[in-house]
């Protein structure tokens, strides 16, 4: 099997695993990065969303040796500063309910907050909808 050299959390990880692992798997089972779920395994739901090099995307329809040198934060990585604002106006607006979607909201927003320019509201809750919260929380997030 090959050996592939991600960049995750700012850290170097070296995992042997078959071509064509999703990167899911890989921070999951490989690493022990739990806080990516697993759901749809289709890349619909945004439940295993990851940054790669600041941009939101689907951990499970992202075979490992398309990843390369480029850097992947996982909730594990971005949750490192505690005292981040969106972590603050989450806990003040009471979003969490059951926290499964939660990685892959958090993780989207802060994609959109990496860009240059400021999102507009719709551009916002464009990207949350595409995150799929099966226990009703859309109105808080």
């Amino acid at each position: 099997m090959p050996e592939y050299k991600l960049n995750i959390n700012g850290k170097e990880e070296r995992v042997v695993v078959e071509a064509g692992t999703p990167l899911l798997w890989v921070l999951r089972d490989e690493l022990g990065l739990t806080g990516t779920k697993y759901a749809c395994g289709k890349g619909l739901c945004g439940s295993c969303t990851v940054l790669i090099d600041g941009e939101s995307d689907r951990s499970c329809s992202i075979p490992v040796e398309t990843v390369g040198n480029r850097k992947i934060t996982t909730i594990e990585g971005f949750a490192g500063d505690k005292n981040h604002p969106i972590f603050k106006k989450w806990i003040e607006h009471e979003v969490s309910q059951c926290g499964y979607c939660q990685p892959g909201q958090i993780l989207t927003v802060a994609s959109l907050l990496n860009r240059p320019e400021k999102p507009s509201y719709t551009e916002m809750e464009t990207a949350l909808t595409g995150v799929l919260c099966r226990c009703g929380t859309y109105p808080r997030i």
